[in-house]
């Protein structure tokens, strides 16, 4: 048990090609050698069948001869014949045996008691001179009890099967070396691209970036849907490292303007004595850049994280109630700004993630209270197993310059910087739209600016 525990693990630790070849080289082995053994076997048979027919037809003529007291008849080229009394003794004989027994005791009882006895003299391998195969049977003559020992020579069969072996082992040696060639050549062409996979994944792991594998377009094999499955593992790896780059490079030019200016106050602040009025103004102004530090890092890690997983669970809700909790925090400011604030959806229910649908409707009212006039009108309908969502305001609409890109992060419509808003807002509603396997489109329409969610439900 521990030798075969140990060779497995030695057959494990081998290359693929390695074990491959070795596979086809004790499968070939095992085949040749059945193959083999069933040529001997069928050959053998035959020659034996010849063998023991020439045998047994110069036993039957011997038989005859001695029961007639005549002249032993001679048999085939290179025969023997030997007659035994009941007692053992030689009566006659070949010249080329004189008196040595062909028979031992034992079989010579056998015989005498009515056995026939058949066995051959002399082995195939090693080489033997003097093969015999003999047969013995007793035979009555005047009365009396004769044993006839009737012999040929095996030496053309012998010949003939250790000619067969030679060229079985040859015939079979030079076989097991083609198919462990081609099967060492076609494992290596077929994990060719393998090893093509892992010099790319390696590069990659070395820092090269937007790494693609050459994949054959006109094949579909296991290999190929593998080289396929890498491609797409390695785009999802672009992506992700691209979000991270994309995000911390977000993150230090964002985060940059309202850290200098929180740094400028308190400098001004330390400068010189300030009276409790002046610091309270400046703790205020810091405040503010706080909290909006702390909504640009809450939008951001939105962002990452539809970005990063994609994963949106959606469950049935009542549409109208969605649209009602979303804009619920906004009404209270469009009553400041004394504009009206409409919402119009049917009370139907709907598939879809409230819990990053509903802040991405917030963000769309929130864009036309602050940036549009008149009232803000949010309108939803379902058809054909999809939602459209549609915020209106009575604004001016997006400048022209800044509508192609007003879904790109931190895009904004005025050039400063310091304005409010972190520019995050309409970048997430997109990413809420894409992760639900919908779209978002901003369009002027000549009575302000409308923002159009289409998603699946």
């Amino acid at each position: 048990m521990k030798l075969r525990h140990r060779l497995g693990s030695w057959f494990r630790r081998l290359p693929v090609v390695t074990r491959l070849v070795l596979a086809v080289a004790v499968t070939m082995s095992l085949v040749l050698t059945g193959a083999a053994g069933l040529v001997y076997w069928r050959v053998e048979t035959a020659l034996d069948r010849q063998l023991n027919d020439d045998l047994t037809t110069y036993q039957r003529s011997l038989d005859q001869a001695v029961r007639a007291g005549t002249k032993l008849p001679p048999g085939p080229s290179g025969s023997l014949q030997q007659v035994l009394d009941g007692q053992g003794r030689v009566l006659r004989s070949s010249d080329a045996l004189r008196h040595e027994l062909l028979l031992t005791a034992a079989e010579m009882d056998a015989v005498t008691h009515g056995a026939t006895v058949r066995r051959d003299v002399g082995s195939l391998l090693p080489i033997t001179s003097d093969t015999l195969r003999l047969q013995a049977r007793h035979v009555t003559a005047g009365g009396q009890t004769r044993i006839v020992v009737a012999a040929v020579r095996r030496g053309h069969r012998d010949e003939a099967l250790r000619e067969l072996l030679a060229q079985l082992a040859i015939a079979s040696g030079l076989t097991l070396i083609a198919a462990s060639y081609v099967g060492y050549r076609t494992a290596r062409a077929a994990l060719r691209p393998v090893e093509r996979y892992r010099t790319a994944a390696a590069t990659l792991a070395d820092g090269v970036q937007n790494t693609r594998l050459e994949v054959p377009a006109d094949h579909d094999d296991e290999i190929t849907r593998l080289g396929h499955t890498l491609n797409h593992m390695l785009d999802r790896l672009d992506a992700s490292a691209e979000r991270q780059r994309r995000f911390v490079a977000d993150a230090s030019h964002e985060l940059r303007t309202p850290l200098t200016l929180m740094r400028a106050e308190l400098d001004v602040a330390l400068h010189r004595p300030r009276s409790a009025g002046e610091l309270t103004d400046t703790l205020r102004s810091v405040d503010t850049e706080v909290q909006r530090l702390i909504d640009l890092s809450n939008a951001l890690l939105d962002l990452e994280e539809l970005g990063s997983t994609g994963h949106i669970a959606p469950l049935p809700v009542c549409l109208a109630d969605l649209l009602d909790t979303a804009v619920a925090a906004h009404r209270r400011t469009a009553e400041r700004a004394g504009r009206a604030l409409i919402v119009d959806a049917a009370r139907v229910t709907v598939d879809v993630d409230a819990r990053w649908l509903r802040p991405a409707i917030g963000n769309l009212v929130d864009n036309a209270l602050r940036h549009g006039h008149g009232a803000a009108r949010v309108t939803a309908a379902v058809e054909d197993g999809r939602l459209r969502l549609c915020v209106t305001d009575g604004g001016p609409g997006f400048a022209p310059d800044f509508l192609p890109r007003a879904f790109d992060r931190f895009a904004r419509a005025e050039a400063s910087r310091t304005g409010e808003g972190s520019g995050l807002g309409l970048a997430f509603v997109q990413a809420v739209a894409t992760a639900h396997g919908g779209t978002a489109h901003a369009e002027n329409t000549g009575q302000g600016a409308t923002v159009t969610l289409d998603l699946p439900c």
